[in-house]
C-alpha cells in the first residue's frame, strides 16, 4: 500500500439516461446509448442552431430547470437566478457523501476541500441575452463559475480549498489531480472532486460544429474508421477522496484506489487545438513513475476517446509507446471510452472516465465500447498492442492488482492521466461489535425528508431498489438507514417482521402516506427526556419474559436487580416472572413491588443502552424506588432493600384491611365528594387535571363508585387489597423507618422529581422517613409533572410493562399548553401482552420520529449488520428558470425590492390584511402579513408553500433580502424596526409575535400601530 495513495469512497453522477452511478453501470453494461434529438425548446427559436446537422444530436439531461430549493436554503428567488450547473453540483455533492455512508453533518466544519472542473456558461449567455432589466441581486453569485465549488462549500459547512478548474476539456480529471494533491499534502482532510456540464444554449454546439469537432452523424466512433467528431453530452459527476490509510481505518467501502497521476501541456505544436504525442506520451509516463506502476502491469485504459479524425491515432500511438512495450500479443491494453454512451461532456468528461473504471473495478466486468467495428486505418492496434473493448467482458484476470488508467486530454493541449487500483479489501463498515442492546430480528428501517412528499419518494425509491435486488438483507438496510442518512423533519420507521412485509409497507407508505407496520411523525419535540416509573398497576403475567431472550442488556440488569432482593426473599425473579412451578404469585404484593421494580430498572437500562438517556427522573408511590435508583440516589442494593421491605411490611400489616379506586375528577372536585366519608376515604393521588385516586375502607370505596357510576362519572377498582397513601398506613411507620434505616442516599446524578414534594431534589433526603412519607402522603404526581414542564421537559418516557401514566401526562400537557412551550411526546415501553424487542422498538421509533435522538449504532450492535449501498435523496425539485419575457420599462433591479411572482402573494394578502400605520389587525392578522411578505421576498408564488417554523436562514435569506423585509414590515405596520429585527426573532412566526407584542395584541385581540416609522 503506497504511503501517498488515495482511496475513491463514494460515487454520484447525473448522466443522460443515467440518474445516478447504478443507471450509470446499467446503460454500459447494456451496451446503451443516451444519444438522441435535441429536446423540445432546448435551443429556443435558434433558427441557426437547428438547422446545423452536427449540432442536431446530442446526449441530455432531462428537465435540467428542476431544482430543490428549499432542501438547499435556497429561496425561489434565488434559485431562479443560479446557474443550474450550481444546483446540480449541490446535489451531486450530497449524495457523494451519502453513496459513502458519509453524513454531511460529520464533515461540517472540517479541511474538507472541493474541486470542480467546469468549463460551460451557458446560463450566462441566457441571462446575458436579457439585457440589464434581467440583472439583480443574485445574479453575480448565481452565474459566476467559481461559485459553483464555494457553493457547495458553503452549504456543506467545509473549510478546505474550494475552487473551480478550468482546463478545456480535461478539467473534471485535473480536478480530481488537484484534490488527490490537495490530501497528499495534508492541505485536506477529505476531498469531493468531479465536474459539471450542462449544454443550455446552442452557441457551444455551434461553436463545435464549426471548428469540424462534432460528428455529423451525431455519434462517437471511438478508434473506428468512421471517426468522424464527437457528439456533445452533458451531466456530472464527483467522487468522494480519503487518503487510503485513513479510509481502511474508517472501515469505508473503497471503489478503487487512486495510486497517482499526472498533468501537462503539450506547449508548443502544430496548432492550439491539435493535440501533440509527445505530450500525451509525458503525461502516461509521469502518471504510472508516480504511481509506482509498470506500464505493461496496466489492464485497461479509459481513452479521452472523443472519435476524431486527428485525435484518436495521436492517443492510440501514444498508449502504444508507453503501455505498449513488454506486452504479449495475448495480452494487450484493453482500451475503452464512455463517450460512445453517453457523449463527449466536455468539461465534465474525465470524471465520467473515472466513474466507468471505478464501477467497473467495482463490478470486475468491462463494459462494451459502442460502435467500433472496423479499425482506424492509422492505429497499428497489433504493433502497439492496443484492443478495443467491443463487446462487453470480465476485467481480466493477470498476476498482480487490477489496474486501470484514466485519460482526459483538453482542447488547448491540458494533459491529465491517473492511474487507477482496484478495490482494497478492508473491513467494511458494520454494526459494532458485542452484546446488542436490541438488534431487531426483524426489518427496522428508519426513513426521513423534508416534506412529507419527500419521505414518501424516498419510500418509494427504497421500495424500488429492494425489489430489484432480493439480495439486501434486512439488517443491512436497516442499519445503513440508520447510521448513513441525515435526519430530516419528516419521519418514518418501517417496522416488520420479514423483509417481503417491509416492502409492502414502504410501497403503502409511498402511495397513501402510511401503513400498518409503519411508525410517522414530524421532529417537532425538542426539550429534554423524563423517565417515568409508576407504581403498582402495569404488571402482567409474563412480562419481561420475551426480553429476558432478547436482550442480553435487559437481562444482565435484571439479575444485577435479583441479586440485591435475594437477601430479602425467598425465591427467584426469574422463577416468578417466568411463572415457574412453585413460585409465588405477583398477586402478592411483598412479590409484586420487588420484582416489578427490577422489571422497572432493568428497562430503563435498555432504554439507556439505545441513546434514550433520562434528564431527570419521577415516580409514582412505589415506582420512586425506580426512580432514586436509575438517577444515582440510591444504590441498587439500598433500593432492594427499600422495596422489599416495603412490600413486606405492606403485606403483613396493611394487606386485607383497605382499597383504592381510580375516579376521573380534579382533586378538588374528588376532595370534596369525600366529605360524606369523612376519616373512611381520602385522596391518595394527583394523577392528572382530571384524574385521582381514592383511597380507604373497601365498603366506602363501594359506595362512592356507586354514586359516581349512576352520575356517568368514570371510576375503576385498582387491584390491591390495602390502602395506601392514607391514615392506615400510619401502622408501619415504625416497623418501615427501622427497617430502613441503613439505607444511604446519596446525590442524584439526574434530576430527582419527588411526588411527595412535587420538585426537584437532591437526593440525600431519601431516607427511610421519606419512604414512609412516600408511602402515607398523597402522590402529587400531576405538580410534579407541571413543574418538569414549566423547566423544558417535553419528553416523557414511563419505564413500565404497562402504559399506566402516559395518558396522565399527556392530559397534564394539554390542560397547560403554555407550560414549558412547544410540543411534548409521551411513550410507554412495553404492553400487555406484547413484552418483546417488537413492542420496545416501535416505542423507539414512536420516540426518533419525534426528533428524540436515537442510538441506532448501539440498536444494532452485536447485529453482523453492514453497511450497504442505497438509493440516495429524493430531491423533490420544481421548475426554476430566467424569466422569458423581461417587461421594457421595468427599471434594473439592484438590492431593491423584489419583482415577479411573490408580488402576487403580497396583493393577497392586502385583501384580507390590514395594513398601514394606524390599520387595526388581530395577531393572525400579523402572522399572515409576516408570512406574506416573506414569501414575497423569498419569490414564493403561495405563502402555503414556506414553512414559518423555519429560520429565515434556513428559507434563503441573505442580508439583502433581510433589510427588504424589514422596510415592508416598517411599511405595513408602522413600527419603527431596526434593521437587524429578524436577527432576534429569526422564524416568521417568530417575528409576528415580536410584532403583536409591540402592537400590544394578544390572540384574537385587535391591535393598531402606535408609531409611526
Amino acid at each position: 500500500m503506497r504511503d501517498d495513495a488515495v482511496a475513491v469512497v463514494g460515487v454520484s453522477c447525473r448522466l443522460p439516461s443515467a440518474p445516478d452511478p447504478a443507471g450509470f453501470w446499467r446503460l454500459l453494461t447494456e451496451g446503451g446509448s443516451a444519444v438522441s434529438a435535441v429536446p423540445p425548446g432546448r435551443w429556443g427559436d435558434d433558427e441557426a442552431a437547428r438547422g446545423q446537422r452536427a449540432t442536431g444530436r446530442g446526449a441530455f439531461l432531462d428537465a435540467v430547470d428542476g431544482f430543490d430549493a428549499g432542501f438547499f436554503g435556497v429561496s425561489p428567488r434565488e434559485a431562479r437566478a443560479m446557474d443550474p450547473q450550481q444546483r446540480l453540483v449541490l446535489e451531486l455533492g450530497w449524495e457523494v457523501l451519502e453513496d459513502a455512508g458519509t453524513l454531511p453533518a460529520a464533515v461540517r466544519g472540517s479541511d474538507t476541500g472541493v474541486f470542480v472542473g467546469v468549463t460551460a456558461d451557458d446560463y450566462g449567455a441566457l441571462a446575458h441575452r436579457r439585457g440589464a432589466r434581467a440583472v439583480g441581486s443574485h445574479t453575480l453569485t448565481g452565474l459566476n463559475r467559481g461559485v459553483i465549488a464555494n457553493r457547495l462549500s458553503y452549504v456543506l459547512g467545509l473549510r478546505g480549498p474550494s475552487m473551480v478548474v478550468d482546463t478545456g476539456q480535461s478539467s473534471s480529471l485535473v480536478a480530481v489531480h488537484l484534490a488527490c494533491e490537495s490530501l497528499r499534502r495534508g492541505e485536506s482532510a477529505t476531498a469531493l472532486a468531479g465536474g459539471v456540464q450542462l449544454n443550455l444554449a446552442p452557441g457551444g454546439a455551434l461553436a463545435a460544429g464549426r471548428l469540424g469537432a462534432l460528428s455529423p452523424d451525431g455519434r462517437c466512433f471511438t478508434f473506428d474508421e468512421r471517426a468522424n467528431g464527437y457528439v456533445r453530452g452533458e451531466g456530472g459527476g464527483m467522487v468522494l477522496l480519503k487518503p487510503l490509510a485513513r479510509a481502511l481505518a474508517d472501515g469505508d467501502d473503497i471503489y478503487c484506489v487512486i495510486e497517482g497521476g499526472a498533468v501537462n501541456n503539450d506547449g508548443t505544436g502544430e496548432t492550439l487545438t491539435t493535440p501533440a504525442p509527445t505530450g500525451q506520451e509525458a503525461v502516461l509516463r509521469e502518471a504510472c513513475r508516480r504511481a509506482g506502476v509498470a506500464p505493461a502491469a496496466v489492464q485497461y485504459v479509459e481513452l479521452h476517446g472523443t472519435g476524431t479524425r486527428v485525435g484518436d491515432p495521436v492517443e492510440a500511438a501514444a498508449l502504444g509507446a508507453v503501455y505498449g512495450p513488454g506486452r504479449t500479443a495475448d495480452g494487450p491494453l484493453l482500451v475503452g471510452s464512455a463517450k460512445t454512451n453517453v457523449g463527449h461532456l466536455e468539461g465534465a468528461a474525465g470524471i465520467v472516465g473515472l466513474l466507468k473504471v471505478a464501477l467497473s473495478l467495482r463490478h470486475g466486468a468491462l463494459p462494451a465500447s459502442l460502435n467500433f467495428e472496423r479499425p482506424h486505418p492509422r492505429i497499428r492496434f497489433d504493433e502497439w498492442r492496443l484492443d478495443v473493448v467491443a463487446s462487453a467482458r470480465p476485467w481480466p484476470r493477470r498476476e498482480g492488482p487490477a489496474l486501470a488508467g484514466v485519460s482526459s486530454f483538453g482542447m488547448g493541449g491540458t494533459n491529465c492521466h491517473l492511474v487507477v487500483s482496484g478495490p482494497v479489501p478492508s473491513t467494511s463498515a458494520g454494526a459494532a461489535p458485542g452484546e446488542a442492546a436490541a438488534s431487531p430480528a426483524s426489518a427496522v428501517w428508519p426513513l426521513s425528508g423534508r416534506s412529507e412528499a419527500a419521505l414518501r419518494a424516498q419510500a418509494a425509491r427504497l421500495a424500488d431498489r429492494l425489489t430489484d435486488d432480493p439480495a439486501l438483507a434486512p439488517r443491512d438496510v436497516g442499519f445503513s438507514l440508520a447510521t448513513s442518512r441525515t435526519d430530516f423533519a419528516h419521519r418514518a420507521v418501517v417496522l416488520a417482521p420479514d423483509r417481503n412485509a417491509a416492502v409492502g409497507a414502504l410501497e403503502g407508505l409511498a402511495v397513501d402516506g402510511y401503513a400498518p407496520g409503519v411508525v410517522t411523525g414530524v421532529a417537532d419535540v425538542s426539550g429534554s427526556t423524563v423517565f417515568v416509573f409508576p407504581g403498582q398497576g402495569s404488571q402482567w403475567a409474563g412480562m419481561g419474559v420475551a426480553l429476558l431472550a432478547e436482550s442480553a442488556v435487559f437481562a444482565a440488569r435484571l439479575d444485577e436487580c435479583a441479586a440485591a432482593l435475594a437477601p430479602y426473599t425467598g425465591w427467584s425473579v426469574r422463577d416468578v416472572l417466568q411463572q415457574a412451578p412453585g413460585a409465588p404469585s405477583l398477586d402478592r404484593v411483598d412479590v409484586v413491588q420487588p420484582v416489578s421494580w427490577a422489571v422497572m430498572v432493568s428497562l430503563a437500562e435498555l432504554w439507556r443502552s439505545c441513546g434514550v438517556v433520562p434528564d431527570a427522573v419521577v415516580g409514582h408511590s412505589q415506582g420512586e424506588i425506580a426512580a432514586a435508583c436509575v438517577a444515582g440516589a440510591l444504590s441498587t442494593a439500598d433500593a432492594a432493600r427499600v422495596v422489599a421491605l416495603r412490600g413486606r411490611a405492606i403485606a403483613r400489616r396493611l394487606a386485607g384491611s383497605g382499597g383504592m379506586m381510580s375516579v376521573a375528577l380534579p382533586a378538588a372536585e374528588a376532595a370534596r365528594r369525600l366529605e360524606a366519608w369523612e376519616g373512611r376515604l381520602s385522596v391518595a393521588a394527583l394523577n392528572g387535571p382530571a384524574s385521582a385516586v381514592v383511597s380507604g375502607d373497601p365498603d366506602a370505596l363501594d359506595e362512592l363508585a356507586a354514586q359516581l357510576t349512576a352520575q356517568g362519572v368514570r371510576n375503576r377498582r385498582v387491584a390491591v387489597d390495602y390502602a395506601s397513601h392514607s391514615p392506615q398506613v400510619a401502622a408501619v411507620e415504625r416497623e418501615l423507618t427501622e427497617a430502613l434505616a441503613p439505607v444511604a442516599p446519596g446525590p442524584a446524578r439526574v434530576p430527582f422529581f419527588s411526588t411527595v414534594t412535587a420538585g426537584p431534589l437532591d437526593g440525600r433526603e431519601l431516607d427511610a422517613g421519606y419512604w414512609y412519607r412516600n408511602l402515607r402522603q398523597t402522590v402529587r404526581f400531576a405538580p410534579a409533572v407541571g413543574e418538569l414542564l414549566d423547566q423544558g421537559h417535553r419528553v416523557f418516557v414511563e419505564v413500565s410493562p404497562h402504559p399506566v401514566l402516559t395518558a396522565a401526562v399527556l392530559d397534564s400537557v394539554d390542560a397547560a399548553p403554555e407550560r414549558g412551550g412547544g410540543p411534548a411526546v409521551a411513550v410507554g415501553t412495553l404492553r400487555r401482552g406484547e413484552g418483546g424487542l417488537d413492542r420496545f422498538l416501535t416505542r423507539l421509533a414512536e420516540l426518533a420520529v419525534r426528533g428524540v435522538p436515537v442510538d441506532w449504532h448501539a440498536v444494532f450492535a452485536g447485529s453482523g449488520a453492514r453497511r450497504v449501498a442505497l438509493p440516495t435523496y429524493a430531491f423533490q425539485r420544481e421548475r426554476y428558470w430566467l424569466p422569458d419575457t423581461v417587461e421594457a420599462d421595468a427599471p434594473v433591479e439592484t438590492a431593491g425590492p423584489a419583482t415577479g411572482p411573490g408580488e402576487r402573494v403580497t396583493e393577497r394578502a392586502s385583501a384580507v390584511v390590514p395594513t398601514g400605520p394606524g390599520a387595526r389587525r388581530t395577531t393572525a392578522d400579523l402572522a399572515r402579513l409576516v408570512r406574506a411578505q416573506t414569501a414575497a421576498v423569498l419569490g414564493h408564488t403561495d405563502a402555503a408553500r414556506m414553512d414559518p417554523a423555519l429560520t429565515f436562514r434556513e428559507l434563503g435569506f441573505d442580508s439583502a433580502m433581510t433589510v427588504e423585509l424589514v422596510t415592508r414590515l416598517r411599511s405595513a405596520t408602522g413600527l419603527r424596526l431596526p434593521d437587524t429585527a429578524l436577527y432576534d426573532h429569526p422564524t416568521p412566526d417568530g417575528f409576528a409575535e415580536r410584532l403583536a407584542a409591540e402592537l400590544g395584541g394578544a390572540d384574537g385581540t385587535d391591535t393598531a400601530a402606535s408609531r409611526s416609522a
